[in-house]
């Protein structure tokens, strides 16, 4: 692949990881449930695939960041906050939708 197609190629990956997570966030459905249908009535399954969408994400993020693509861009900045602490818990799935005030005058 070239320099030119890398940095869009790894913007579109991040695109459809952060979908693939905001989908987890809200409980719909996503690639991971055709991958493991069997085990989607357990309770623990709805946080085991955020944490997969999670580590997915993270993982693009490391590598646009090595190749030196504005990863930031693409997310509000709380979100970019969560994400440099690369910790996923409740809060960062309660709070990743909103808003600061700052953020909702741009």
């Amino acid at each position: 692949m070239k320099q030119t197609e890398l940095q869009p190629y790894l913007k579109e990956r991040l695109e459809k990881a952060k979908l693939q997570f905001e989908r987890t966030i809200d409980c719909k459905h996503t690639e991971f449930d055709d991958l493991y249908p069997y085990i989607s009535e357990q309770p623990t399954f709805f946080w085991y695939k955020r944490y997969v969408a999670w580590q997915e994400l993270l993982t693009l993020v490391e590598m646009a960041s090595d190749f030196e693509v504005n990863w930031e861009e693409l997310f509000l900045k709380k979100q970019t906050i969560y994400i440099k602490k690369r910790i996923l818990d409740a809060k960062v799935l309660d709070n990743w939708y909103e808003q600061s005030t700052a953020d909702s005058a741009q």
